[in-house]
């Protein structure tokens, strides 16, 4: 469960980006004039002193809401935003879904920009980071599908360009669905941004997400964009799956790995958005802290009873009612659910390799003993199929009977 008033208070926001080292000398004032203090008095130095604090709190307070790197991900920020000029012009962020990969583009993004960068991380609080916490920075711009686009907002949506989306089809109506791609309009709509100045002779960043989202025809222009890149422009690509990636396109970035926190911090973390039971949403997130908390948030359990329902029965060799569950399948979200007996599928076939379930540590007994009964091929094979149905979740022609037939399979593959 989670403490929504305290997840409310202290989730953090998507992260900005960082700067290049090198572009802002720290202690320096803007006209590179001396400032060396003159002699004041107490009164006037406590005045001034409330005045500043006053000053820095107001700003910090207006950018709260500028994109911060995640606990875990700022060893790595810094170290990987030191190179300064000897930036790569092209990077892909990649790890495992629910570790906070976008909020690491986007902090970077902030940070690249911000112009008063704390230990290379963006400030919050100056011009650039108030443009890009109000997302309308003119050197920053993001290209992801219109569906995510609207997802996160109409003013999301206009800021990367993306002002022809429309709302799905109805009835009989002609206007099309929001697109779940990547689309080659959107990314030669950037054509004129590359030929502008930037702001203030910085950098210009454009963070492209989720990466594997372009089709074939907008990864190639991509790539023609990539070898012969604009001057002072980086191209930010956040994937869940790069291997679905180009080639290609995959030879023109640098690749940038982001690993799974720690248990330990991702369990801090998790309690400190107000989440219960943090070890329970882990598991069930295969250790992702960001997509524990969305588990968490969403109302479902982190070992859904219907699962459990199913499991037992098989474990004793018996055979599951897969009319009542059915039923109780009917209501939800295929995906959800799908997503459910996907992790399933790994724990039993981890068990029946004699290695520890991952997703539902809660269930390992029953999970050794089904595993101990089922055939690896046919366990193996029926992963492979739920694959490919999570694919066209979203399109069953008969909620009830894809569950029926999803409920049939599984039972059938965990039987000797």
């Amino acid at each position: 469960m989670v403490n929504r008033q305290t997840a409310t208070a202290t989730t953090p926001v998507e992260p900005a980006g960082n700067h290049a080292a090198g572009n802002h000398a720290a202690g320096k004032s803007v006209s590179g004039k001396s400032t060396a203090a003159k002699p004041t008095s107490r009164a006037a130095t406590a005045r001034s002193a409330g005045k500043a604090a006053t000053e820095v709190a107001g700003a910090e307070s207006k950018n709260a809401n500028v994109a911060r790197f995640l606990p875990w991900q700022e060893d790595i920020a810094r170290a990987w935003l030191q190179q300064g000029e000897r930036f790569a012009h092209a990077w892909l962020i990649h790890g495992l879904a629910g570790i906070g990969k976008l909020q690491f583009g986007a902090a970077a993004a902030a940070s690249l920009l911000c112009e008063s960068p704390r230990e290379g991380l963006a400030c919050g609080a100056c011009h650039a980071c108030t443009w890009v916490a109000a997302g309308n920075h003119p050197d920053l711009r993001r290209v992801r599908p219109e569906a995510i686009a609207l997802e996160e907002g109409a003013e999301a949506a206009a800021e990367s360009g993306d002002d022809t989306a429309e709302p799905a089809a109805t009835g009989g109506s002609t206007k099309r669905a929001p697109s779940k791609e990547i689309r080659i309009d959107q990314l030669r709509s950037l054509e004129s941004w590359f030929n502008t100045a930037t702001h203030r002779g910085g950098w210009r960043v454009a963070l492209i997400y989720p990466a594997q989202a372009m089709n074939v025809v907008s990864a190639n222009a991509l790539l023609k964009v990539l070898e012969e890149p604009p001057p002072r422009t980086i191209f930010l690509l956040v994937a869940d799956a790069p291997d679905r990636l180009l080639p290609t396109l995959l030879s023109r970035c640098r690749r940038l790995p982001l690993p799974t926190p720690a248990p330990a911090q991702a369990r801090e973390w998790l309690q400190a958005q107000g989440v219960d039971d943090a070890d329970d949403w882990l598991a069930a997130a295969g250790g992702a802290p960001l997509g524990a908390l969305r588990l968490a948030q969403s109302g479902e359990s982190a070992c859904p009873a219907w699962l459990e329902q199913l499991l037992m029965p098989l474990a004793s060799g018996k055979g599951s009612d897969i009319g009542v569950l059915a039923d109780q399948l009917e209501k939800m979200p295929a995906a959800q659910w799908i997503d459910a007996l996907q992790r399933l599928y790994v724990d039993l076939m981890l068990a029946g390799a004699g290695a520890v379930p991952r997703y539902f540590p809660r269930l390992a007994e029953p999970v050794a003993r089904t595993a101990a009964r089922a055939q690896p091929a046919r366990l193996a094979e029926t992963a492979r199929w739920l694959t490919r149905q999570r694919a066209v979740a979203g399109h069953p022609l008969n909620a009830k009977l894809f569950a029926h037939a999803a409920l049939q399979r599984v039972v059938l593959s965990c039987q000797a």
